[in-house]
């Protein structure tokens, strides 16, 4: 008996020692599944699946409660002991779930059920059927993200009544929004690759107790593809070969990943190739957003001059077409299970793009411009992780994160027949070091951290006489400046029960900026300006589960924007007869948020999510009309102008709802849709309001979907409501060139609805191919407050090669 006793110790022991691999199934398939997500508090641990479904436990060793989730399948709680008896685990399939996995909340893996904001994901396999053409269009496809176009190369999000540098930008960890991030609309986002990004969060609502400043209307994180060990001792090999074509702007993009994997050492390259002609509109719609003519420079008989040339297409914006080349690297080595060490290395880099909506300004009857557009929009990040998991006294897991990057931007303009071209270029240093810690004590999970941030912006300008290419030094558009946060946060989540966990959080920022101006060309009254101060910031949030299919949530949060380069020192010719100029005595901006959220699966058939937030925010920085040495209008660019600048001059309410349901309508057909409303006022300087700039009129998307075995089909509708000329922003009214006019002859955005069509077929285990038919109706479109029309009718076909 004892030998019997002993050989079951033994093998008992064995198994412990020896099967720390599982393979992870669909229960009626018997394939793999790919990035199912395995976490749990006590120890503090996360993995995740590979290409073949395995993952090591190794981490989980005495764990008795591991959650397992992934996407469409139900979601199940073991224990170690559970799994390590199996070679393989099962999973049932299920399409309505309240919760999943995320990591923008507070930087490390955790359930969404534990987490009373709002947060949305975009899956690979979302971004996989969407087919977006860039990381802006990616961030569409939640249906609850508007994004708003300048020209085609761009993309700028509208979360909660919020944008651009009210929004904060995460890539792997790391913020990547600068101090020359601006009031107007930006185009950063382009920067990314949608096929190296593996998930998307978007994180509503304030976000400054873990990111700082700027995260006032929401959080975007945007994770890339991480290096996979292997796990059963053979070298892993594994890549992604795609292409895609589009019709309406003759898209050609290509794409190639590769990852190798061995016991310790990983590595992934991935490169994409974006090429893309001038974007062609609609034929139904408004004539106001038809411009039949471009503008190039010709040698005629007599000189080189700008001629304007009648286009012979007006559905063709031109100029819109522009190229991208986008690289990442990563390499990861684990001596151990206890470190892992992960260095990324991104460059994005774009042709010249014209800027369309400057092209649309006339002056005299005729274009303004002979020339408008971006120089080449560079990012480079290089960013070192350091991640520890241990069982200390001061934590369980530990990170830490090294990152610089490098930001090159540039614009260049001319005015029609005007020898003169003005280049003002731009280049931002970016050092950051960031350390958060997660320590699991009893019901309590705590993350703290520090962060330190230094922004080195150079600016500078150039006069370019383009009949002799003689230069001399221009205007820049700001001054020489360095930014810098220093900053240190807590949070803690408490669980109650399995029905209730509280959320609350801390963080202190300091805040300073140190500007030196130039008098050469604009008589400022100052040389240098200092900005030192500091914030506190926190929430406080509840999440109650009175049942599995019942979520009720809310928070209550605080959030701040330190006045950066852009808002203290631009000058910027913002609206036609306006100069925008820098002013010194600058505050930060603070926000009051409270967000309410419930969430109900009825019978497995019906889910049902409903949020509700307000916002007030103070001292909001906008631009108003302002005065230089006395004077409210100077010359400038051989016009006379209205001085103004970004001033502490308003208060501004934003509120709305966020709505979302799903149906199960049959075994393999389902329906959803998001809708969402937003308002915003601020306030005037006569103390009246005015709607806010980056509140969007209503919006959404309706989703009819069909997934059997091979094939994935989706036909919705995309759909906006009209902002009428009393709804439009005061700023908004002046910019007649971007929208149209209504039967009174005043500018509004029309609403609009476009059908589209979109389906994927798996031709093999590693062979799939997309189509999709985008704006079936033609409908000639323009998001609200963009300056360029969205595609007509488009056409799109992509391959994609697994091995």
């Amino acid at each position: 008996m004892k030998k019997i006793l002993l050989l079951m110790l033994f093998s008992i022991n064995a198994i412990i020692t020896f099967s720390q691999t599982i393979t992870i199934v669909d229960k009626s398939t018997y394939l793999p599944i790919e990035t199912v997500i395995l976490t749990s508090e006590n120890p503090a641990a996360s993995a995740s699946t590979n290409l073949k479904g395995e993952v090591d436990i190794t981490n989980f060793k005495s764990a008795e409660s591991i959650s397992v989730e992934a996407l469409g399948y139900k979601s199940v709680i073991v224990t170690y002991i559970d799994l390590i008896v199996l070679t393989s685990f099962q999973l049932e399939s299920q399409n309505l779930k309240l919760d999943e996995v995320i990591v923008s909340a507070t930087r490390w893996r955790q359930n969404s059920g534990n987490v009373p904001q709002k947060v949305t994901s975009i899956s690979r396999k979302d971004i996989a059927l969407q087919n977006p053409q860039t990381a802006a269009d990616l961030l569409s496809v939640s249906g609850k993200v508007y994004v708003q176009k300048s020209q085609q190369g761009g993309g700028s999000p509208m979360i909660r009544g919020f944008a651009t540098n009210r929004l904060l930008y995460s890539v792997d960890g790391v913020r990547i929004n600068t101090a020359i991030f601006r009031a107007g609309n930006i185009q950063n986002v382009i920067n990314l690759d949608p096929f190296s990004i593996q998930n998307t969060e978007v994180f509503f609502g304030p976000g400054s107790v873990m990111y700082g400043s700027d995260a006032i209307g929401g959080v975007m994180s945007f994770q890339t593809i991480t290096p996979d060990f292997s796990i059963d001792g053979k070298k892993l090999v594994k890549g992604n070969v795609a292409g895609r074509f589009s019709s309406a702007n003759k898209e050609k993009t290509g794409h190639a990943d590769m990852s190798f994997g061995w016991k310790k050492f990983a590595l992934t390259t991935s490169a994409s190739y974006w090429d893309f002609d001038n974007l062609r509109q609609g034929k139904n719609g408004p004539s106001e957003y038809l411009k039949n003519y471009y503008v190039q420079r010709i040698n005629t008989d007599v000189q080189e001059e700008d001629v304007v040339i009648i286009q012979e297409d007006s559905l063709l914006q031109i100029p819109s077409g522009y190229t991208q080349l986008n690289l990442m690297q990563k390499v990861r080595f684990a001596p151990n299970d206890k470190w892992d060490f992960q260095y990324g290395f991104h460059y994005s880099e774009t042709s010249d793009y014209g800027r369309y909506d400057r092209h649309l300004r006339k002056r005299n009857g005729t274009a303004r411009y002979g020339e408008w557009s971006y120089g080449p929009q560079k990012w480079m990040m290089n960013n070192l992780s350091i991640t520890n998991k241990g069982s200390g006294k001061l934590y369980d897991q530990m990170s830490i994160r090294l990152a610089q990057q490098k930001f090159d931007e540039s614009r260049i303009d001319r005015n029609l027949n005007n020898v003169n071209r003005n280049t003002q270029s731009e280049e931002v240093l970016a050092y950051s070091i960031n350390a958060d810690f997660l320590k699991v004590k009893g019901k309590s999970s705590w993350n703290y951290g520090v962060e330190y941030v230094l922004n080195d912006v150079t600016s500078t300008g150039l006069l370019t006489d383009i009949s002799d290419n003689i230069s001399e030094e221009g205007p820049s558009r700001y001054p020489q400046a360095k930014w810098q946060t220093m900053a240190a946060f807590i949070n803690n989540n408490y669980k109650f029960s399995n029905k209730a966990n509280l959320q609350a959080g801390l963080r202190y920022t300091q805040i300073t900026l140190d500007a030196e101006f130039t008098t050469k060309f604009l008589p400022l009254p100052f040389t240098e300006a200092n900005i030192n101060n500091g914030a506190l910031t926190g929430s406080l949030g509840l999440v109650y589960r009175p049942s599995p299919s019942w979520v009720l949530s809310s928070n209550l949060g605080t959030a701040f924007r330190s006045p950066n380069v852009d808002d203290l020192g631009k000058t910027f010719d913002s609206a036609p007869g306006t100069l925008t100029i820098p002013n010194a005595d600058l505050k930060s901006e603070y926000a009051y948020s409270f967000d309410l959220g419930i969430a109900k699966v009825i019978n497995d058939k019906i889910k049902i999510d409903l949020s509700a937030y307000y916002t007030i925010l103070e001292n909001a920085l906008v631009r108003r009309n302002f005065s230089l040495n006395g004077s409210d209008s100077i010359e400038y660019d051989g016009e006379t102008v209205r001085v103004q600048a970004i001033q502490n001059a308003a208060v501004a309410n934003v509120y709305g709802i966020q709505a979302g349901i799903e149906i199960m309508l049959m075994k393999h057909l389902s329906l959803s849709s998001d809708y969402n409303i937003q308002i915003g006022e601020e306030e005037l300087d006569d103390a009246s309001t005015s709607p806010s700039r980056h509140a969007a009129p209503a919006f959404g998307t309706t989703r009819l979907n069909f997934s059997k075995k091979k094939l994935t089909l989706q036909v919705n509708a995309q759909y906006q409501a009209e902002k009428s000329f009393a709804d439009l922003p005061e700023e908004e009214k002046a910019k007649t060139e971007i929208y149209a006019v209504d039967v009174n002859g005043d500018p509004f955005a029309p609403s609009w609805v476009t059908l589209n069509f979109k389906g994927m077929y798996n031709i093999s285990k590693n062979l799939s191919a997309t189509a999709g038919v985008e704006n079936i109706t033609d409908e000639r479109y323009r998001p609200y407050s963009s300056g360029i029309s969205a595609a007509g009718l488009n056409f799109v076909v992509g391959l994609n090669a697994r091995f």
